[in-house]
């Protein structure tokens, strides 16, 4: 969500590999909103990946019953975080989309963003995105670099018909 353009990529990779046309239409908008532009909020690259501190953020969700966060593992040695809403968290987010259609968008996306992960878990999709060169030369410590003029051009050419 926070790099529309890999979002798209990721669209026009599930399109080629056999996925429904309406791929191609999602992957239109993300360009005409300039999602690109409006919603990209950077992340910085450290040794594993992208990174951004959670606790903060999601306390206020905690606090609220909103959502519930399970880890997995051993005390002190966490293999995995998984991040679940609750009911009073998704009647909360009904609301506020119902109310404020421009959070609508983060609904949405998140629902897109969980369609194409699939069953995959963050090491997984951490590997896709190490895939894209610029993902994977970003220095540490430095913005991860955006991928939007090259997925712009590949998304033209898949609808004019041409091979990337």
């Amino acid at each position: 969500m926070r790099y529309p353009d890999y979002l798209a990529n990721e669209l026009l990779n599930v399109y080629e590999a056999g996925g429904a046309d309406d791929l191609l239409t999602t992957a239109r908008r993300i360009f005409e909103d300039r999602e690109p532009d409006l919603r990209h909020i950077p992340m910085i690259r450290y040794h594993f990946g992208a990174y951004e501190p959670l606790d903060s953020a999601l306390s206020i969700l905690r606090a609220a019953d909103l959502i519930r966060i399970r880890r997995t593992g051993q005390p002190g040695k966490v293999k995995q975080h998984a991040y679940l809403l609750t009911r009073q968290g998704r009647d909360a987010l009904a609301i506020l989309a119902a109310a404020a259609p421009e959070l609508a968008w983060y609904r949405d996306r998140a629902l897109l963003v969980a369609e194409i992960a699939g069953d995959e878990g963050g090491s997984k999709l951490k590997d896709r995105q190490y895939l894209q060169k610029e993902y994977a030369d970003t220095d540490l410590s430095r913005p991860i670099q955006t991928i939007t003029s090259r997925v712009l051009k590949r998304l033209q050419e898949l609808e004019s018909g041409c091979k990337p």
